[in-house]
């Protein structure tokens, strides 16, 4: 097998000592075995450490126990500190990776030096572990700025990253509690291109009480996203894209809104989505069902 170099691997961890031993598991079962996990623990109150113990002797693993909870942008930067790799890799503590999901992913970045991100499709399991239904979603390759302005794609849990790509744009915004990916992948794609492997390389755990759940602090959060990207890139799309990115944001919270109960503000939201893209039929949509919800 061809060595591509040591790749770094990023798992940042808080109260999840029921699911971490398993993914540790699928990191060290790679076919590619040039790599190192870190593993941060952001204070967690269970026995992660208890857990992580039975790996103690694994030289290519590291425990770091941070004394209070952070924040999972801080746990992961701290990960991003202690890296020695060519290449980044994530995966959070509930998901697994496929075993050859290196050996697939990086092959591809000895085509272009231009090649920032390789990642890839998902499958999808429950909290016991067995598969769910397959989840089809629009992926895309390349230079993906205005793609990825509408839609956040790039499954963080398959993204293998050059790490000069992160030293050059810098690691996760401390400033943001959710969508620190797509922040991250906003910021390299205006400078590299991203490559999509259509293959499943790793399991996407769906089950009670995740982050991604929290659909108001994503929203606020993606708002923030946007509005940083304007400020630092603003020729880097043609203004319609951005204008559609945020009445997909706006449209998102009037439906929100909608579901909570509160029609005043979920018209209000419907309007602003309408005003930034008046062509799209879909915010039309949106429109009429607030007024009749």
């Amino acid at each position: 097998m061809v060595d591509y170099g040591l790749v770094s691997i990023v798992t940042a961890t808080y109260n999840m000592a029921q699911y971490l031993p398993l993914t540790v598991e699928s990191v060290l079962g790679q076919t590619y075995q040039n790599l190192e996990l870190i593993v941060v623990d952001d204070g967690s109150s269970d026995n992660t450490s208890e857990v992580m113990a039975r790996f103690a002797a694994e030289p290519r693993v590291r425990y770091i126990r941070l004394e209070r909870n952070c924040g999972q942008t801080v746990a992961k930067n701290r990960g991003l500190s202690e890296v020695k790799g060519a290449f980044v890799a994530f995966v959070d503590a509930d998901n697994l990776w496929k075993p050859n999901k290196l050996e697939r992913q990086l092959p591809l970045f000895v085509a272009s030096e231009r090649t920032g991100v390789v990642y890839s499709d998902a499958e999808y399991i429950d909290g016991s572990g067995a598969v769910l239904p397959y989840i089809e979603r629009k992926y895309h390759d390349g230079d993906i700025t205005a793609k990825l302005l509408l839609s956040n794609f790039v499954n963080f849990n398959s993204a293998v990253v050059r790490k000069e790509v992160i030293d050059e744009v810098g690691g996760f915004d401390e400033a943001l509690a959710m969508g620190i990916d797509w922040d991250l992948w906003l910021r390299i794609s205006v400078r590299y291109r991203f490559r999509f492997l259509p293959e499943q390389t790793y399991s996407y755990r769906l089950w009670e009480n995740q982050m991604s759940h929290q659909k108001v602090k994503r929203l606020k959060n993606a708002e923030k996203i946007l509005e940083k990207f304007q400020r630092a890139y603003p020729d880097a799309v043609p203004a319609k894209t951005l204008d559609e990115a945020k009445a997909l944001l706006y449209a998102d919270y009037a439906l929100l809104e909608l579901k909570n109960g509160t029609k005043s503000e979920a018209m209000t939201q419907a309007v602003r989505a309408l005003k930034m893209r008046p062509d799209r039929l879909q915010f039309w949509k949106t429109l009429v069902k607030v007024i009749i919800g």
